[in-house]
């Protein structure tokens, strides 16, 4: 239910964008050219579908250029496809889906009838997929054999996993809950909070406007392992100075602003995790007076997780969720909170439903990952993948300023 309502959260805030988009291509002719990458042509439908698409997903960044690149990138990589005999199935595609869908919580075929409300064509997202499963195979087999890592290569990797140090950071947060009816206001917000440039005044955004535990000290988090937070967050915290905060940041039902307060490095092995265990118990009437009033009645009654399904005992399953998962799994707004909460610690910051459901969410405990049990074949496997991702990179830039690409 949780991502449904952010799909639609996201649709609705796409919805004028749609309709601008739509007339511009009507009227330069939707099947029109609007790039030509050396003989392959990219419309001015295709680059809409495009731009929608990122939009539903609020991929960060600019969708118009997102889009622009993307389909660029995308031509040049099928044309080096299309000089082999990789076929990609339909079969395959479907599988893609599924695999896509997962990532936002949704069936395949929840994720398509989403998309389609959100006005981007099933085929728009095939083609999506088609390209990457093609691509997948296009480097594996171009890349893999100048990839493999050697002997000393997985020796100093094995080393430095054992060895390194950690960073650990100091964030004050502001937190800015959205429904459909006050995404655009909620946006406009966090831009403003995102200018801010001293610690008082991002302090009395937080005070103000945080749905967040920390709003009575304004925002200010403990210490916190880097390794804590999901890891698409970690470069952008990191990219932070002192003082300086963070863009907006979109998370399911919520818009983040981070401002750094300060960094340092962790004296010994940096913490990482396998799994973490949590749970979370749904509480009708979201942020209301009456809702948070029985989430704290709650956080009194229990020191534990095992001691919520006592509480849940005779009511719907569905009242507590109780999950364990490798960190990049979990949802962002729930890895946010769970990066500063220590084990029988809770957060009441999230809402589910479309705000009509507060989430008391408590950690259950983080099951870590010794550098003493990674193998030799995992290190090698990781050095593997992230080297034929910098090689396939590496292709595709020199196939793009090798290329013709005209703007029509």
């Amino acid at each position: 239910m949780q991502l449904n309502v952010t799909l639609f959260t996201r649709t609705l805030a796409a919805a004028a964008l749609t309709v601008g988009l739509t007339a511009t291509a009507f009227a330069q002719g939707m099947f029109s050219p609007a790039i030509k990458v050396n003989d392959d042509v990219i419309t001015h439908y295709e680059l809409e579908q495009r731009i929608q698409f990122l939009t539903l997903l609020r991929a960060p960044g600019d969708p118009v250029e997102l889009a622009r690149k993307a389909l660029i990138d995308e031509r040049l990589r099928m044309q080096a496809v299309r000089e082999t005999d990789i076929e990609v199935t339909d079969e395959q595609i479907k599988a893609g889906i599924e695999e896509f869908a997962q990532r936002t919580q949704l069936s395949a075929d929840d994720f398509i009838r989403a998309l389609g409300q959100g006005g981007v064509q099933l085929e728009t997202l095939r083609d999506f997929v088609r390209t990457g499963l093609a691509w997948r195979e296009f480097s594996g087999r171009t890349f893999l054999e100048q990839a493999r890592p050697s002997r000393m290569d997985i020796d100093r990797a094995m080393a430095k996993d054992t060895e390194s140090n950690g960073v650990s950071v100091l964030l004050s947060e502001v937190i800015i809950p959205i429904t459909p009816e006050t995404l655009e206001d909620a946006e406009a917000l966090a831009q403003e909070i995102a200018s801010i440039r001293t610690y008082e005044g991002f302090a009395a955004a937080a005070r103000q406007y945080s749905a967040s535990d920390t709003r009575d000290v304004g925002g200010r988090l403990n210490w916190l392992p880097l390794n804590n937070l999901p890891p698409p967050l970690r470069p952008v915290i990191l990219a932070l100075k002192p003082g300086e905060v963070s863009a907006p940041i979109p998370l399911p039902n919520a818009i983040a602003v981070f401002q750094m307060r300060g960094i340092q490095e962790i004296v010994g092995p940096a913490p990482r995790y396998a799994s973490i265990d949590y749970a979370m118990y749904y509480i009708a009437g979201g942020r209301s007076p009456e809702a948070l009033a029985a989430a704290q009645a709650l956080k009194a009654r229990v020191d534990r997780c095992d001691d919520l399904y006592g509480i849940a005992k005779g009511q719907s399953h569905e009242v507590l969720e109780r999950v364990t998962q490798a960190p990049g799994a979990i949802p962002r707004d729930v890895a946010l909170e769970l990066a500063h909460l220590d084990d029988g610690e809770v957060s009441t910051s999230l809402t589910r439903n479309n705000g009509q459901t507060l989430v008391f969410l408590m950690m259950c405990g983080r099951t870590a990952l010794p550098n003493e049990g990674v193998s030799r074949d995992d290190i090698a496997n990781r050095l593997t993948q992230e080297r034929v991702a910098q090689f396939a990179e590496a292709f595709i830039e020199k196939k793009r300023n090798e290329a013709r690409i005209v703007d029509q």
